[in-house]
């Protein structure tokens, strides 16, 4: 049996020494090939990331041998609050503790076979990544897309700090289970995602991404075209938004969201401690938990006078509308919306209908009634097609100066400020006499400090040698920023340091950026569908608008891989289904289960992990390299070069379109079709089939076969048409099918060992014509040792004309008859 780890092993060894897979521009045509950075996890990685990881693998090497010039780089996204809260449990510093951890990623990545070009590797906690962290926030402050405004956050008062929303469980801080959360406003930094709304949502078609993806990413920004209208609160307007002025007669009340900044202006003393007391029950500022919510709410003593008219309305505040959509409220009509109506119902406000199928028809509603028809109750703008009436009330108000048609998204400008220390310093001071002041560029990067104190407030403001500084501009003291950057902000253009990863005097070099980017073939999650690929395509517009990069997009393609599973859940550490890559490489080899990770389903599908799986793939791989080196260097069958070439054309094509487990499928039939003797060139062009699969098999016998060089770097094998020849297909296909046939007879007569089988090929004058007669014919003639050795018995052929058994008279054209004794 051949060593399959110490085959890996020697292939490893040869391609890190040769520097097999490092890429440089060049005048041949490129291809970037990148998978989602990983955040290095002190799990390790299992088979289910090697599945991810094998998938950009495979295309690359194929891309490679088809003569382009690959980059296919890796890297970690090593800073974020995994890593640090982590360190706290281990009790060691988060540097260590996470450079420990890639290491080990690293290690682990290789003994996978990657194709990686290990010199572009990058770690975003590196300081010369974040300094170009810095370098870019300081750009886009400049061009005024980098603001400060108060946000809501959650806020544990035993820890005195910012909690991440991964870090509120049931309401109680993640270390102190019997605290509540509180929800404070801080200043916080934001960038304008939103000054690009427009552009992300044009390009979203121009993408070749999966359609839900693509969905996902429209709903994430959504576009909505409505009307701001005024409404008087306390005699100060507040501009509301709505994409129904139709229904503003039907306005009975107004809801403020629970994070709004200037709510407690709206609430009086009377009903204070009424709102404190709902405040209190709200644990997260995450909107997704607030969706979950059970809607409550309560009065805050204040009205708002309905411009249309005049009626005054209460405001109540509520746990369910966001507070940075529109104005932070929101003009309720029960009648017609089935949340305001279940808010009225349960708090007794009066609804008032005002859109009814057909016109004066009043109806007794059980229900909010969300379908169109004429309005009703709306004095001059009765028995009107409530569509029509949007546009003449908006007018109508428009010329009252009441209102104005404005585009509201629901893409929230980007809160990049956290109150955590591993992540990214804010390059920015603060001073008694300049206010904010940016660090001038020369004094990049500012270094995270190493002796900070964890476990109460944020650990950069116990580092005083950190916060205490001078004014650059008026030499004042001053206070460092102890605010770091969200780590989305370093996956939103590490694609493009990977270009140039070594330059220590720009984050990148234009022209190395232009020739790479943008990625051809973007891999990772569907979870990754918004966020980190709104910010990414983001910051490529607001760099190309700056002149560091002359494209509009940073993804062409992008595939979401399937999820592998063992024992019907998703394969992870907590629940101990995870099979990790070095047990499987001792013993049945890397290459076998690359083989079967992509062979059980296809790519974009989940996919169970079992060990009778890759065990038939083991008895694959184990056979391929057995038998490979005794195959005899002579001369080709036209059966052989027909099935190869077929071959060729559409496993090129599969591997092409991702779908690889449709490939393997033709990669093991063709490999039952090789004879004891072939050309040496036909063998080598199995050898290069293989070679993206199997990689370290492949290279074994390459270099078994006396080749020069690595077939992971040889030209991928062209296909002749004119070799193909159908007719080879049609006979396996028929072959086969007697092989099914005969299968079924020994199951319903319950035959366990033959003697013998009998086949009657039907009349000639059954066959459109003799060619297809003489074919079945020879077809049969040419299998019978095949079928001896398939079911262990003797095989007997005979003609239907010249036969005296009644069975042969059953014989049909294309489905002989067959006996079984």
């Amino acid at each position: 049996m051949a060593d399959f780890s110490k085959i890996e092993k020697k292939w490893q060894k040869k391609w890190e020494e040769k520097k097999a897979f490092s890429a440089r521009e060049s005048r041949k045509k490129k291809l970037y090939v990148l998978e989602m950075f990983p955040y290095p996890s002190g799990s390790g990685l299992h088979m289910g990331h090697a599945f991810n990881y094998t998938i950009g693998d495979v295309y690359a090497r194929l891309k490679r041998m088809q003569g382009f010039n690959v980059l296919y780089p890796m890297g970690y996204d090593a800073f974020g609050l995994p890593a640090e809260n982590a360190a706290i449990k281990e009790k060691v510093h988060p540097r260590p503790y996470t450079y420990k951890i890639i290491k080990n990623f690293i290690m682990q990545q290789k003994k996978l076979g990657l194709s990686y070009d290990w010199s572009k590797m990058l770690a975003t906690s590196d300081p010369e990544y974040y300094k170009w962290n810095q370098y870019f926030f300081l750009k886009l402050f400049e061009k005024g897309l980098v603001y400060r405004k108060k946000a809501p956050v959650n806020f544990c008062p035993a820890c005195d700090t910012v909690l991440a929303n991964e870090q509120v469980h049931n309401g109680k801080c993640w270390r102190h289970t019997d605290t509540d959360v509180q929800t404070k406003q801080l200043e916080q930094w934001f960038i304008k995602t939103t000054e690009y709304a427009d552009e992300l949502l044009d390009f979203v078609d121009k993408l070749q991404w999966p359609e839900r993806i693509k969905i996902m990413q429209k709903n994430w920004i959504g576009k909505s075209e409505g009307t701001e209208i005024n409404f008087k609160i306390n005699s100060e307007d507040w501009k509301i938004f709505t994409t129904r002025p139709d229904t503003i007669y039907g306005v009975t009340f107004m809801v403020v969201s629970a994070q709004h900044p200037r709510l407690m202006e709206l609430v009086t003393k009377e009903h204070k401690k009424e709102v404190e007391a709902l405040l209190k029950k709200i644990k997260s500022t995450k909107q997704e938990d607030a969706d979950l919510l059970k809607k409550e709410g309560a009065f805050t003593g204040s009205y708002a006078i309905n411009p249309i008219n005049n009626e005054k309305i209460p405001v109540y505040v509520g746990n369910f509308v966001v507070a940075d959509y529109g104005s932070g409220m929101v003009m309720a009509v029960p009648a017609h919306d089935q949340r305001d109506f279940e808010f009225a119902k349960k708090y007794h406000i009066n609804i008032k209908q005002v859109i009814s199928p057909e016109a004066n028809g009043i109806n007794k509603l059980n229900e909010a009634y969300t379908g169109n028809g004429k309005l009703i109750n709306s004095k001059d703008f009765n028995s009107i097609d409530n569509e029509v009436a949007k546009n003449d009330i908006a007018k109508y108000l428009q010329k009252k100066g009441l209102c104005k048609k404005i585009v509201q998204y629901k893409l929230r400008d980007w809160l990049v400020s956290r109150q955590r220390y591993w992540g990214t310093p804010i390059p920015v001071i603060y001073c008694a006499k300049c206010g904010i002041v940016p660090v001038p560029e020369n004094q990049l990067p500012i270094l995270l400090p190493e002796k900070v104190k964890f476990g109460k407030g944020n650990p950069l403001e116990t580092a005083k040698s950190f916060v205490e500084t001078k004014c650059h501009k008026c030499k004042s003291k001053a206070r460092r920023e102890t605010d770091t950057m969200d780590t989305f902000f370093d996956s939103s253009w590490y694609f493009l340091r990977f270009t140039d990863n070594k330059n220590n005097k720009k984050p990148f070099d234009k022209a190395k950026a232009d020739y790479w980017l943008p990625v051809d073939q973007y891999i990772g999650g569907a979870e990754h569908a918004c966020m980190h690929l709104i910010y990414a395509r983001f910051f490529t517009k607001a760099l190309r608008d700056m002149d560091f990069v002359s494209f509009d997009e940073p993804f062409t393609k992008l595939f979401n891989q399937g999820m592998l599973h063992k024992d019907g859940f998703v394969m992870s550490k907590s629940r101990g289904n995870v099979v990790l890559p070095e047990e499987i490489s001792e013993k049945y080899g890397i290459d076998t289960a690359r083989l079967y990770l992509l062979s059980i389903a296809s790519p974009d599908k989940d996919l169970e992990w079992t060990e009778s799986g890759i065990e038939g793939s083991f008895r694959f791989t184990s056979k391929i390299i057995e038998t490979l080196p005794k195959i005899r260097i002579g001369k080709s069958s036209s059966k052989v070069k027909s099935k190869l070439n077929k071959t060729i054309k559409e496993y090129t094509q599969d591997l092409e379109n991702l779908r690889y487990n449709l490939a393997i499928i033709k990669l093991r039939n063709l490999f039952n079709y090789l004879e004891d003797e072939i050309s040496k060139e036909d063998l080598n062009s199995f050898i290069k089939l293989l070679s993206p699969i199997c990689p370290h098999i492949a290279e074994e016998l390459w270099a078994n076969k006396k080749n020069k060089g690595f077939v992971s770097l040889a030209d991928w094998p062209d296909y002749d048409e004119s070799l193909i020849d159908e007719r080879f297909d049609y006979i396996d296909t028929f072959i086969e099918k007697i092989k099914a046939d005969i299968n079924a007879i020994l199951k319903i007569a319950k035959i366990e060992k033959p003697m013998k089988i009998n086949i009657f090929i039907a009349r000639e004058k059954f066959y459109k014509n003799s060619n297809d007669y003489n074919n079945e014919l020879n077809a049969l003639k040419e299998s019978i040792k095949d079928f001896e050795k398939a079911f262990n018995c003797k095989f007997e052929l005979s003609k239907a004309e010249t036969s005296k058994d009644a069975k042969a008279n059953k014989a049909k054209a294309g489905k002989p008859a067959i006996l079984v004794e």
